[in-house]
């Protein structure tokens, strides 16, 4: 059974009747004038019906921030409140929560390999490794660096590569070891992370593990490396910086 409640509106006297089956609500007026329409009032969550041919007096706010119009008449015709506008501050938040996949590149050429233009939230970055390969024995490298460049320098840490019963490692400088030597047919697949230790100094943490098809061979990878400023770019190359590429593909994701 539908209830109501006496009501007083500039327009006129009227009802405000609820509807108890449907749960919806109707606004009854005298000369059928709904007086104010508010974004700053109560929200309607349901469908406000109204008897009548309607006219709004004041502005009626649209979706998202329009400008509304200053009247508008109709029968039967539902209103909705106002969707909530999103700062970019917030989409930035919401960005940083959520993994993206940076586009695959073959490494098939050349003598390095870059990402670039990496947002400035980004606080992990993972490097994919799929069969990859270069034409040389020089030790592949991975490097961070700013928009200044890549950084070349600086790096601490050490790669130790398990191949067979004999382990070898080593300590590379000028980046991270992906793997603590190489050869000409070592096939890598696997990944490294890289995570934001201290924003303060833009220190970034390395991590991973990358092991060959071809041969029973896996490199365990760990160390640091603070940067001039925020990070946005992530280079793969070798420690000659002269073996080309010539198999394979590499791809990042970051969050």
């Amino acid at each position: 059974m539908a209830s109501t409640i006496a009501a007083v509106t500039t327009g006129g006297g009227g009802i405000v009747q609820t509807a108890d089956a449907s749960g919806n609500l109707s606004l009854l007026s005298g000369p059928n004038t709904i007086v104010a329409v508010t974004a700053t009032g109560a929200s309607v969550t349901g469908t406000l019906a109204v008897s009548g041919g309607v006219t709004l007096t004041t502005t009626l706010p649209v979706l998202q921030g329009g400008t509304g119009v200053t009247t508008s008449t109709g029968t039967g015709a539902g209103v909705h409140s106002v969707g909530p506008s999103i700062s970019s501050a917030v989409m930035s938040t919401m960005a940083s929560s959520v993994i993206t996949s940076g586009t695959a590149v073959t490494s098939t050429s050349g003598t390095s390999i870059d990402f670039t233009g990496i947002p400035s939230w980004v606080k992990r970055i993972t490097v994919m490794f799929n069969g990859v390969s270069t034409n040389g024995t020089s030790v592949v490298l991975m490097q961070i660096g700013t928009s200044g460049g890549v950084e070349v320098s600086g790096y601490l840490g050490s790669c130790s590569t398990i191949l067979g019963t004999a382990p070898g490692a080593n300590n590379f400088t000028t980046g991270w070891g992906v793997g603590a030597d190489n050869i000409a047919a070592s096939v890598k697949h696997g990944f490294l992370t890289i995570a934001l230790l201290n924003t303060s100094s833009n220190l970034w943490a390395c991590s991973g593990v990358v092991g060959a098809s071809n041969e029973a061979r896996a490199s365990h990878t760990g160390g640091t490396k603070p940067l001039a400023a925020t990070l946005d770019r992530v280079r793969i190359t070798t420690v000659n910086g002269t073996d080309t590429f010539d198999a394979g593909s590499i791809n990042i994701l970051y969050e």
